[in-house]
């Protein structure tokens, strides 16, 4: 029987999307795993806690000297995760925001980065309160629409970081067409596409143009939320030899024992990534047809503003799901406090689904007058939809909402 790259028949959301990636699960599972590696012939790869290596004579190893230069529990993970976004190297470093850290330091002082105006509240403090620390000049800019974006490229810019979607506002840039317009521009600037919320399942930045892909591993990546970490690809020789010097340098690396825990959260990414999606978009034509809820933002909705450019460059979509409750803060706080699967915790991406309020928890390190602009009210709720049962999740949104806003009889 031949064999297809068809998603079974279990939903029509993915409908009108693109094809998966080919051999995506097959290669979560056995890139970098190769038992021949190992003198014990593990099929599963070994955790190696050793901190340093012998070498046969001064200089003369295997490919091991210290575990913060190189750790084969880490290599196995970083060889999967090269292979699913379609790169030749990655890195894997000790958090997203270490992997933000150690793409700045590509630059040096007096250099421009331009960066999409609604991201993580992490990389935004990052970028506003420390970047400009040591003299890199920051700009924000709406990389939804390419013509400010333009504008915000300077003399001085070396690097572009777009986040797609956006967090919270689930905002979604076309990587092709940012990417052509900023290499048009300059050779030299560097496109970096945060692709912590969709994941290397359902977006491969580096074949839209990017130069680089970084994740925060924390979410979807390991999936367990149980681990934090960062991961860097590139498919630069250059931008590797480089960022592969300042992981060492810097030594913001992660732990063998967490190495191994992601390495194994990709071998089900595949299966989680279609089980998000398919409870997410369930949840969000609930919330869209519900009378409680002012506006919904989800990119697998055909009311999201970018819609058509999701289904040109994604596969799929996460379980991120923004939406606004009728209301004031009050209203919000009360449908949030009454949530009883759901947990009110920060983070997303792990199989269990959250809720948080973003002006309060993730993003409160953002400037009020920036977030207002943004539309980080205080009516605005992010969940992250796990992969429990549908009628579950659905069931308590549907209790939470009805706290908020008692139904009249």
């Amino acid at each position: 029987m031949a064999q297809t790259n068809k998603r079974d028949e279990q939903s029509d959301v993915f409908a009108g999307f693109r094809s998966t990636f080919k051999s995506f699960a097959t290669e979560a599972i056995h890139v970098g795993q190769e038992p021949e590696q190992w003198t014990s012939m593990a099929v599963v790869p070994p955790i190696s806690l050793s901190t340093t290596f012998k070498q046969q004579s001064p200089g003369n190893h295997a490919g091991f000297e210290y575990s913060r230069s190189g750790n084969p529990t880490r290599n196995c993970l970083e060889k999967a995760v090269a292979a699913l976004d379609g790169a030749k190297y990655c890195l894997a470093v000790a958090s997203g925001l270490a992997a933000t850290v150690t793409i700045t330091h590509l630059l040096k002082a007096g250099d421009g980065i331009v960066c999409m105006d609604d991201v993580y509240g992490g990389t935004n403090r990052y970028f506003q309160r420390i970047a400009t620390e040591f003299a890199l000049d920051i700009s924000l800019a709406d990389c939804t629409k390419p013509e400010l974006l333009k504008a915000a490229l300077k003399p001085n810019t070396k690097l572009v970081w777009i986040e797609t979607p956006t967090n919270p506002t689930m905002k979604v840039v076309d990587i092709r067409a940012c990417s052509d317009l900023v290499h048009e521009h300059s050779k030299d600037i560097v496109v970096v596409v945060d692709n912590t919320f969709m994941s290397a399942y359902f977006q491969r930045p580096l074949a839209l143009g990017a130069d680089i892909c970084m994740y925060s591993a924390t979410k979807y990546m390991n999936g367990h939320s149980d681990v934090v970490m960062g991961l860097i690809s590139t498919n630069r020789d250059d931008l590797h030899e480089r960022l592969k010097f300042l992981q060492n340098a810097l030594g913001g690396v992660p732990s063998p024992f967490d190495c191994f825990l992601c390495n194994r959260g990709l071998k089900t990414l595949h299966l989680r990534m279609e089980r998000h999606f398919k409870n997410a978009m369930a949840a969000a034509k609930f919330l869209e047809a519900d009378p409680r809820v002012e506006r919904v933002i989800f990119p697998g909705l055909p009311s999201h503003p970018q819609y058509e450019v999701v289904k040109r460059q994604c596969t799929g979509c996460p379980g991120m799901i923004t939406f606004y409750i009728k209301g004031k803060l009050e209203h919000a706080t009360a449908f949030l406090s009454n949530l009883k699967m759901f947990a009110v915790a920060e983070s997303l991406g792990g199989y269990e689904s959250l809720a948080e309020h973003p002006a309060i928890m993730t993003h409160a390190s953002v400037p009020e007058k920036e977030r207002a602009v943004l539309g980080i009210s205080d009516t605005l709720i992010r969940l992250s939809v796990g992969i429990e049962d549908e009628e579950d999740i659905i069931e308590d949104l549907d209790q939470a909402l009805n706290a908020a806003h008692p139904k009249k009889n």
